[in-house]
């Protein structure tokens, strides 16, 4: 099934039930009115969320209507946790040559992951609101999950089984603060604002055959200022699928249901499927010719984040946000 959380003036929003196709949606207030609510009682409220699935996708729900992404906040609009990861190696891999540095070799069997602020999410199209052009504005095209209950020292096959949905992320980074942040040694802060998500979230059977070895195989589209940058795959080339980044998590603490969990940037060796982040375009052109040459992004920018399925049609919906100053 898919879910949504339609903008109702609260901070947690209105849950909605939304077609297959994404044309239209049904308000979910029978059942529950908060995606936190279901996630807590899943086994219970998931089932009759699904009835109410099947009847919509049928044309037979009585109160359907159109279905409209500008109405939507995050799929959970604040989180218990939000931790993202740095799954695909080939990201790391660049950004670390370009600088002249090795991958040391427990980046290979250990992930990479990061606590980032979950108070507060942004909609798929709210603005990205950055104080200023200065703090390097990039987007990061990602897929994330959210989980149920998971137990600490679960194993990744059984973690797998604690993911509720799946949707994708733009995990904005603010790179110019990054180097003076990770000298201090205590990781990223103000160098990740808030997080943007898609408009819906869906139940991991919806992937079909994409869904292989905790992994989404499909493309993960990113357009930036109305060009395509980057047409990268989500699937084979990401070194740790979704059960390892929970089961690392849950090495030391129990993951609850609510937990968001990110796979990091989407990045593939091969360079002509382009790139999920400006980070490692700068990356690829340093490597190339000794220097950057792609500037980050800047007020008025555009960016619209996009995965469909095999059959062609969008999974989640698109995030589209620009990127705008903080008024004064």
């Amino acid at each position: 099934m898919k879910l949504a959380t339609y903008k109702d003036g609260s901070r947690d929003g209105q849950l909605v039930v939304v077609s297959r196709d994404l044309s239209t949606a049904h308000y979910a207030s029978g059942i529950a009115t908060r995606l936190q609510q279901v996630l807590d009682d899943w086994n219970f409220l998931s089932p009759q969320l699904e009835d109410l699935y099947q009847t919509l996708n049928h044309g037979k729900a009585r109160h359907a209507f159109a279905f409209e992404p500008q109405k939507c906040m995050a799929p959970l609009p604040r989180a218990f946790q939000w931790a993202d990861g740095s799954a695909f190696i080939n990201h790391v891999e660049l950004v670390r040559k370009a600088r002249g540095a090795e991958v040391p070799e427990s980046f290979y069997t250990d992930p990479l992951m990061y606590q980032g602020g979950s108070d507060d999410f942004l909609g798929p199209t709210d603005d990205i609101v950055v104080p200023s052009e200065d703090f390097g504005i990039d987007f990061e095209a990602e897929v994330a999950v959210i989980t149920g209950d998971v137990p600490m020292g679960c194993t990744p096959d059984a973690a797998l089984e604690g993911i509720r949905l799946v949707t994708i992320a733009n995990d904005v980074s603010l790179r110019n603060l990054i180097p003076a942040e990770l000298a201090k040694g205590f990781g990223f802060f103000q160098s990740k604002p808030a997080t943007a998500f898609g408009p819906v979230a869906c139940t991991p059977d919806e992937l079909g055959a994409a869904r292989q070895g905790g992994r989404v195989h499909l493309n993960l589209e990113s357009v930036w200022n109305g060009k395509r940058v980057g047409l990268c795959s989500a699937g084979e080339e990401m070194t740790f699928h979704f059960g390892q980044l929970i089961a690392h998590i849950g090495k030391t603490r129990n993951v609850r249901a609510g937990s968001i969990v990110g796979s990091g940037t989407v990045s593939n060796k091969d360079w002509s499927r382009g790139y999920s982040c400006i980070a490692e375009k700068r990356a690829i052109e340093t490597i190339e010719s000794g220097e950057p040459k792609t500037e980050f992004m800047r007020y008025g920018d555009t960016i619209r984040i996009e995965m469909k399925g095999a059959d062609g049609q969008s999974l989640f919906g698109a995030i589209e946000q620009k990127v705008a100053p903080l008024a004064a």
